[in-house]
């Protein structure tokens, strides 16, 4: 998908274009061969840059093109997706280039809420030919939805825990263990964002006003913040999980000492009746009681057997 954006200049009211002009905004969802080809040619610059960020395993980095005068934010965005019955949580890569002093464009995948809530214009002052606020903005909003999804996160895992209290099911497992990864892949990428951040306030590869300059360092407050939560939430899920690893393992071992006492147990009668069932002479075989004092005999061993096996805390 391939949409341009153009601020007017006197009204400030940002409308769809089809017209490559000074100032666009051009936005790129997972474009087309043909996409990319019309506008490196409208725009006489290399695919490269483009095609970086249509890499799902590109990681966050600043790249300069001397050549071109072209420069390439690549951020790694989350996203929340619906695979089967659950929600899942993941990040992609998100590209935007400068242009000269002409154009922005940003290059995505599909379709992230950061992009979607820019296309809606939800957030507020944005203007294409101001690039280097486009960007600030961005990164703000980015670092802005890593808190959001971090806190739905904590609390999908409380849920999941609070399931698991009443019993162990493997849902709600295989539910932690997806959020356990999930803020593995937000922790990687919010500390390649961070690099991103702070080599543009430390490196001037952009131009900064110092209005730019607030919004940036407040990106980068919220972007430590979002670190520390992923830290903490991934440092008490890990905890949660080894938690539960003991419970079952000791559940499991109460079980096969349940299932051990309860064979003995059983075994006793079995193994009475075993040696008055030999073909050989036994004591009580002609006996016409012998078979009821078998059995209350093999009744009273098993029924002391029992006792011993419950004050040594083996039936339970």
């Amino acid at each position: 998908m391939l949409e341009m954006y153009q601020t007017d200049l006197q009204t400030n009211e940002t409308k769809k274009t089809t017209k490559y002009e000074r100032g666009n905004w051009i936005n790129m969802i997972a474009p087309t061969e043909n996409e990319i080809k019309t506008v490196c040619e409208e725009l006489q610059i290399k695919e490269d840059f483009i095609r970086y960020a249509l890499d799902s395993e590109e990681k966050a980095r600043i790249d300069i093109e001397d050549e071109d005068n072209t420069i390439l934010f690549i951020v790694d965005v989350p996203i929340r997706e619906k695979e089967g019955d659950s929600m899942i949580y993941s990040t992609m890569p998100i590209g935007t280039i400068f242009v000269r002093d002409d154009y922005f464009i940003t290059v995505s995948l599909k379709q992230n809420p950061i992009i979607q809530d820019m296309v809606k214009n939800k957030m507020k002052n944005i203007i294409t030919y101001k690039k280097s606020r486009f960007l600030l903005q961005l990164l703000y909003a980015n670092s802005s939805l890593y808190l959001t999804l971090l806190k739905k996160i904590n609390k999908e895992t409380e849920i999941a825990e609070s399931v698991l209290k009443d019993s162990m099911k493997n849902k709600e497992l295989l539910k932690l263990l997806s959020l356990e990864k999930s803020l593995v892949y937000f922790t990687t990428s919010l500390k390649s964002n961070e690099v991103v951040m702070e080599k543009t306030m430390r490196g001037k590869i952009i131009k900064l006003y110092e209005e730019d300059e607030d919004i940036l360092e407040d990106s980068i407050i919220e972007n430590k913040q979002a670190i520390e939560m992923a830290k903490i939430y991934s440092d008490i899920l890990n905890g949660t999980m080894d938690a539960y690893a003991s419970i079952i393992s000791n559940n499991l071992n109460g079980v096969m000492k349940y299932l051990t006492s309860i064979t003995i147990i059983l075994a006793i009668p079995t193994m009475v009746a075993s040696y008055w069932g030999m073909n050989v002479p036994v004591p009580l075989q002609d006996n016409p009681w012998g078979f009821p004092i078998i059995f209350a005999f093999s009744i009273i061993i098993a029924i002391i057997a029992t006792m011993w096996l419950n004050k040594k805390d083996m039936l339970r």
